[in-house]
Parts: C-alpha cells; structure tokens; sequence
C-alpha cells in the first residue's frame, strides 16, 4: 500500500486481516482514523450519510491499494446501524473493529434557550448512532468471540459552557462505554472510548448545522457570543489545538491488540484540558 499517512504514524500493522467500520468517515476525525486503519492492514467499511465525503475517503484507501466499502446509511435510527453492519459482514465476512465518530455540537447556547426540538436532534446526533452502532455490531462479534469497540466522547464532559445537550449525549457515550466493557468482556469484546478535546479540521465539507435530508439547523440568537465564550472556556497545557491524526493514533491503539488488556477505559486526548 502506498502512503497514506506521515512518516509519524507509519509502521505498524496491528489491523492486519481485520474488518474495521468507522462511522463519520467523511471527514475531520473519522477520515483519519479510516485512514490510520487502512495504513495498519484493516478492511474498512467507510460509512457517512453524506455520499460524496465518503465516496473521496474511499478512493483514498482503494488508490493506496486498501479494501474498502462505503455505506450511506442513516445511523440516528437502528435500522440503518443494523443495514451498515449486515453490509460489512456481507462483503468481508465479520465485524472486527468499530469506531464510532459520529456526532458534533449543533448549537451553542445557555441550556434554558433550547428547544424540546433542538435537544433531540443533539441527543439524535451525538448519542443515538454510536448506542445503535454498538448494539448492531456486538451481535456479530459475540458470534465470533471477539472485537473491539472505540466509541468517540469528549472532554467537554469534564465541565463547559452553552452545549449542555451535547454534554449530556458524549456523557451517556461515557457509560455506554463502560456498562458495555462490563457486559461484555466475557465474550472477548473490548469496549473503549476516546475524549478529544479541540480539534482542528481542516478537510470539513458537511456543516455542523447539516441534519441530513436537506434540512439545515437555523442558527441561534447570540450564538457568536456563546460560542466565543465556549472557546476561551478552558485552554489546555499544550496550548494548542489537536490534529485529527492525533486523534485516529489513539483510536487506533484502543482498537488494537496492543490494548488487548484494556477495556472500559476513556482515554483523554485533549492536550491536557
């Protein structure tokens, strides 16, 4: 396989032979950790609902010589987490690896502004595909005895200003994580998840505001103000932003044999917030 990834992450094959499903492939860190993978020997099943993002992180794993699929799939309901997963089993015959990166805030604003409306589609972004996720896949990795689960948190859960929905939503992804690595560690299933904290991302194509189907989310009053405040909450003592990539190696751990004792863990990827 040719390049795909700076000479940093280079090296390691720890996904040699495994099926890896990586949702949010499209774009930031979802097409890192695809990629990160497929660099590592992975088959990866890239899957975004916005087509066209997907289908350009397919063509960079398959002309680096990597097999892939793609799959649109809606995964704010189980139905199509189900469809994803019965599609990877179906072309590459099990289900190794999930990577759960789905998710993003919306709105920024104070907790009494929003909306019944607007907090479900926050708990529908950011909580929803990874729980549908998690139960479609595990049926199959129970089958074969094995897998591994990195679901995406955040550090915001740690404390922040004017996204409590989201909050809340990478809060449960936290104890899902957790009450999944309990139940299921009996059938050799790992369950881990990572806490970014800010990340840049320079290849981002679909909008935070994107709900899928044509509908785009209006902004809020005053956001500008919330979201400056949101910003300069807490720095970190890196004192800079992260990379994708820096995310996709810690995912890529997690997802690997060398964290084979590792389990229920939420590992901190934040800088040091």
């Amino acid at each position: 396989m040719t390049k795909l990834l700076d000479e940093k992450a280079m090296g390691a094959k720890r996904m040699e032979g495994k099926v890896c499903v990586v949702t949010g492939a499209g774009q930031g860190i979802g097409r890192a950790a695809a990629l990160r993978l497929a660099a590592e020997g992975g088959k990866l099943v890239v899957a975004d609902r916005a087509e066209a993002s997907a289908r350009d992180t397919l063509k960079i794993i398959t002309n680096a010589g990597g097999d892939a699929l793609a799959d649109f799939s809606d995964l704010s309901n189980s139905a199509g987490a189900d469809t994803l997963m019965r599609k990877a089993k179906a072309q590459f015959g099990r289900v190794d690896v999930l990577v759960n990166v789905v998710g993003g805030t919306i709105w920024w604003q104070p907790f009494d502004k929003y909306t019944d409306e607007q907090v479900h589609r926050e708990l529908e972004r950011s909580l929803y595909p990874t729980l549908w996720c998690c139960r479609a896949a595990i049926g199959y990795m129970r089958e074969q005895a094995s897998g591994s689960i990195v679901n995406i948190s955040s550090s915001i859960t740690s404390g922040g200003l004017n996204r409590t929905p989201y909050a809340v939503s990478k809060g449960g992804v936290d104890v899902l994580t957790k009450t999944l690595a309990a139940e299921y560690g009996r059938y050799g299933i790992r369950v881990n998840a990572v806490a970014p904290g800010r990340t840049t991302i320079p290849d981002r194509v679909t909008h935070r505001r994107d709900l899928g189907h044509g509908v785009q989310a209006a902004p809020v009053e005053s956001e500008a103000d919330y979201y400056k405040e949101t910003r300069t909450d807490r720095p970190n003592a890196l004192q800079r932003t992260g990379t994708p990539a820096e995310q996709a190696a810690a995912i890529a751990f997690l997802a690997s044999e060398d964290a084979s004792y590792v389990t229920g863990h939420i590992l901190d990827c934040s800088g040091g917030r």
